[in-house]
This record gives C-alpha cells, structure tokens and sequence, in this order.
C-alpha cells in the first residue's frame, strides 16, 4: 500500500517547485507566476525568481516584450501571509536595492527595510523595464496583486477576474506600491480603498484600470497578440515611450507620493504591533 505523506512533506515537495516559469513564443517573452496551489501567493522566493526572468527578457536581444500571466484560477492572490513557505530569507539572496540587510534587526525597522526591497524596490524597478510589459489577470488579483499588475503598461482582464485592495481593514491604508490614484480617477480610489470591495473586470475597465476585458478562454490568446504587436515595434522607440510616460507620472507627483504613504504604511505596522501585538507580516508576540 501507497504510504502518504506528511503535511510537511507534501509542502516541501509543492514549494521544490520553480516559483515562475519562462519560456518564448517568437519574440515575447513569457513569465507564469507558478504557485497556483496558493493563488500565486508572492514570498520572497517568487518575487527573486520574477525579478530574475524580467532581467532575463530585458537582456535578450531577441525579446521585444513581455507577457505576465499566473498559473491556475487567479493571476495572483497577494503577498503570502499564511503559506509553509511564506518567507524564504531575503538575508539568502541577494539585494536588488540599495537597502541594506533587514536580518536580525528590531521589528519596526526589520520590516520597513525588507519591504522597500522586496514590494516597493522591486516593483518600481519592474515598472521601469525598458521593454513593454503586458499582464493577464484572471480570477483573484488582490493587495500585492495589483502590485504586480500596476507594473504592467497593458493589462487585458479575464472577465472572471476581479480586483481588490482590503487593507484598510486590517489597518493598513494599502499596500506598499501605492499605485491606487493613478491606476484610477481618485475619486474612485477613495472608494477601492475606503470600502475595500471587489471590483469586476468590467468595473476595472470603465474606471481605466484595465485596457480590455476577453471571455477568460480567449485571455491567453488576446495577451499573447497584444505582447507580439509590441515585441514588433523597435525597440528604441518603445524603451524611450515608456521612460516618457513613466516621467509624466512621476512629475504628477507619483514617486513622491509612493515614497510618503510608504511612510504612513509603515506607521500602520508598527501601530498594530504596538495595540494588538501583532501585523499582517510578524506573528503575535507571546
């Protein structure tokens, strides 16, 4: 008879595997969030690994843009906050920001240094990529999510999909890529954030969020033209198109304002550390 495994083996031999796939279909390159057991829940080990495959595409000569997709139901379900694997040691790898060691540090800034790399650093450096980024969203993109979304500059929307900051209600005011009023009219932020409530893949549409919305059989094939109509303009033209509208952006105050609610956010951490003993990334304390 077949002996089972333990819980802790099954985790072992779930988390063995590669945390993002990549392959190449013409010039684009693709990258599958590969954790689908968990949503595509993000740790540290996924968020390296999808770092690593968008350096990958950039330095290929023969890609010309980049589709980012998650495998099974949901694009990807945030950061991961309950998996076996929830952290993977970002002491273990190396830093791809200026930030220095978060190991062994007090708790406030333990977590305020381990966040400007891996959520904050790390999007803003994928946001930057010189290459054209298409997302496909299917099902749950939720909190971090919408981190990776943000960063795409084309995102075509399964109409299964929804999207969804509820971090307010765990006593944060969003999450740490605070993209929310430039993916959307503010007015219209204040109520993503405030009420924390799904929004359809039509909804996310009508407020701009999304560029187009596809029966969810059609989403790989719609992202996959899209990505191969960008992949064929030149390449220099299309690195200096987004430096432009990356720089608009930040001229309409975006970095800045990242830079000041990171702040807040942190407050909010080390505020529900000090009440309730515990944040949605460090266990209660005993």
């Amino acid at each position: 008879m077949e002996k089972k495994m333990t819980a802790a083996q099954q985790d072992a031999t779930i988390e063995a595997d590669e945390p993002v796939l990549y392959d190449v279909d013409g010039r684009v390159a693709k990258i599958t969030l590969n954790r689908p057991q968990y949503g595509n829940a993000q740790n540290d080990r996924m968020l390296y690994a999808l770092d690593a495959a968008f350096i990958r595409a950039v330095e290929d000569d023969a890609i010309g843009a980049i589709l980012l997709a998650g495998a099974g139901k949901h694009f990807s379900s945030g950061h991961d906050t309950g998996t076996p694997a929830r952290y993977d040691g970002v002491d273990q790898i190396e830093r791809r920001t200026p930030w220095y060691d978060p190991t062994g540090r007090p708790d406030t800034e333990r977590l305020y240094a381990r966040e400007q790399e891996v959520y904050l650093g790390l999007c803003r450096r994928w946001q930057a990529l010189p290459k054209p980024v298409v997302g496909a969203v299917q099902g749950a993109c939720i909190a971090g999510g919408l981190m990776l979304a943000w960063i795409c500059d084309l995102i075509v929307a399964a109409d299964d999909a929804y999207f969804m900051d509820p971090v307010v209600g765990m006593g944060i005011p969003g999450v740490e890529y605070f993209a929310h009023p430039y993916e959307m009219p503010t007015r219209i932020a204040r109520e993503f954030l405030l009420l924390g409530e799904k929004f359809t893949a039509r909804r996310a549409y009508e407020v701009g969020m999304v560029n187009r919305v596809v029966a969810a059989e059609d989403l790989a094939g719609e992202a996959l033209a899209m990505a191969q109509k960008l992949a064929d303009k030149p390449r220099f033209a299309m690195a200096l198109t987004k430096q432009a509208l990356n720089l608009v952006e930040d001229m309409a105050g975006k970095r800045n304002a990242m830079e000041a609610v990171y702040g807040l956010h942190h407050l909010a951490h080390a505020h529900n550390n000090a009440t309730e003993g515990a944040s949605m990334i460090w266990p209660k304390k005993k």
